[in-house]
């Protein structure tokens, strides 16, 4: 049986939020929209409203954590290490290069989205991810 911290779970997910919500607004907002091509008159009429992406985030967010976790004990198991900063990065890269970053690469690839765009999402999703593994390495 896996062991889950599941508060462990909730502070990852809260890091994945806070990190989000920072990268896309006051970090660097205005440089996404640009990128994205979105007017402040776009932002406003998104299909869905701000409360309703934001629980939609935290759920997304919280089954990330939970697989996050799960892998961090196989992977604790496994290699006889855990508990290290060196750990927590390697159980945020690897899942972020096999599958995160290579699903964002369909944005380049084939919806015609700028590399740049790309990169600054994928470079998200790695920062985001190794909050989350520290979030979990140490709690």
């Amino acid at each position: 049986m896996i062991s889950i911290n599941h508060w462990g779970v909730v502070g990852a997910a809260i890091a994945n939020m806070v990190i989000g919500m920072l990268w896309y607004g006051p970090v660097f907002g205005k440089h996404w929209k640009r990128m994205m091509g979105f007017s402040d008159s776009d932002m406003k009429n998104m299909p869905l409203t701000a409360g309703q992406a934001i629980c939609g985030g935290a759920v997304t967010a919280l089954v990330i954590a939970y697989v996050l976790a799960a892998e961090a004990y196989v992977w604790g198991s496994f290699m006889g290490e855990s508990g290290t900063v060196s750990f927590a990065f390697m159980l945020a890269f690897w899942p972020w290069l096999g599958f995160i970053a290579t699903t964002q690469a369909g944005s380049f690839l084939w919806e015609g989205k700028p590399f740049k765009l790309f990169a600054f999402n994928a470079a998200e999703s790695l920062v985001s991810m190794f909050a989350m593994a520290l979030v979990l390495t140490f709690a």
